[in-house]
Formats: C-alpha cells, structure tokens, sequence
C-alpha cells in the first residue's frame, strides 16, 4: 500500500490532497504553514510511502470539491483515512456531524463529547485535522461568535462559511 499524493486549484487557492487505498487521508490549502509537518505526521501514522499520482479516490476528491464550491454540493461521500488518537477521532467525528451552513463553538463541541472541561483539548484536536474543508473545522468558532483559529486563514474561514450559508439547502 502507498500513500498518492497530487494538487488541486479551488477558488480558495491551491490544496494538497493524499490518499491510500482506503480513502483520502490529507487535504490542504498549500498557504498553511503547518502543511508539511501535518503530512509527515499522517505519513508517520499510517508507515505507508509516498507517490505523487493519481487515485480514484483522489479524481472523486477532486469533483466533489468542485461541486462544493460551484454550491451544488453540501455533504462529501468521498472514503476518508483519519489517523489520530482516539479523542482527536472523536472530536473529527462530530465535526462531520455539524451541518452544512452552520456552526458550532469550541465550547459546545467539548460538551457535546461529554468532556466540558476539554475546550482546549478540542480546539487542538480540531487544529490537527488533516483533512480540511471535509472534516469541517471550519464550522467550529469562538464562544462569541468569532472567527478563531483556522490554519487556512481566518479569512479563508469566512469565505467557507458565508458560501455554506449561500448555499444552505440549495446544495445536496
């Protein structure tokens, strides 16, 4: 098994994406300083090697990310690979839960996972996601509202978030 890695242009800016056989396992805006260091870990984790290419799961990434961005497309179905450790799981699995057009905060993510005390804990979980715009870490802001912490950029943040918002029940 090997890890395929490739390029894709959004209107946001260039991204890299990875997969193995299992489904995608990186997806990153190429800006994000933390990039390489966010795929050598998931290529520490997953002791696979790596080879730029092309993958099935990597050309259904790559349409679905543009119907995402063309509004016609609220929920990917796209395999995804996530390895971490099991809280950083938990707290990945209910940002997936996190409907389309809306958003959660940091604090009630934590209380949702039954671990209100963890509010940190959370937001690191949700900083080392590694599959951006898929697993919305992007939904998730301050107590107030505010656009916090996002490793595209706050303004790539609020770009994602008012096109959810356009798009809220027009995309499927």
């Amino acid at each position: 098994m090997v890890i395929i890695r490739t390029k894709f242009n959004t209107p946001l800016g260039n991204m890299s994406a990875a997969a193995t056989e299992h489904g995608i396992c990186f997806l990153e805006f190429f800006e994000d300083n933390r990039r390489e260091d966010t795929f050598s870990l998931v290529t520490r984790r997953l002791n696979l090697p790596v080879s730029e290419g092309s993958h099935p799961h990597l050309t259904l990434l790559n349409t679905e990310l543009q119907n995402y961005f063309a509004g016609k497309l609220a929920r990917f179905t796209v395999p995804l690979v996530l390895p971490g450790t099991s809280f950083q799981q938990q707290v990945w699995a209910q940002l997936q839960c996190i409907p389309f057009g809306s958003t959660q905060t940091y604090s009630g993510l934590a209380e949702i996972l039954s671990c209100p005390q963890a509010v940190r804990a959370v937001g690191r979980a949700n900083g080392m996601n590694p599959v951006s715009i898929l697993v919305p870490c992007h939904r998730i802001t301050g107590k107030n509202g505010e656009l916090t912490g996002y490793a595209g950029g706050t303004a790539r943040k609020a770009w994602l978030l008012a096109h959810e918002k356009q798009y809220k029940g027009v995309a499927s």
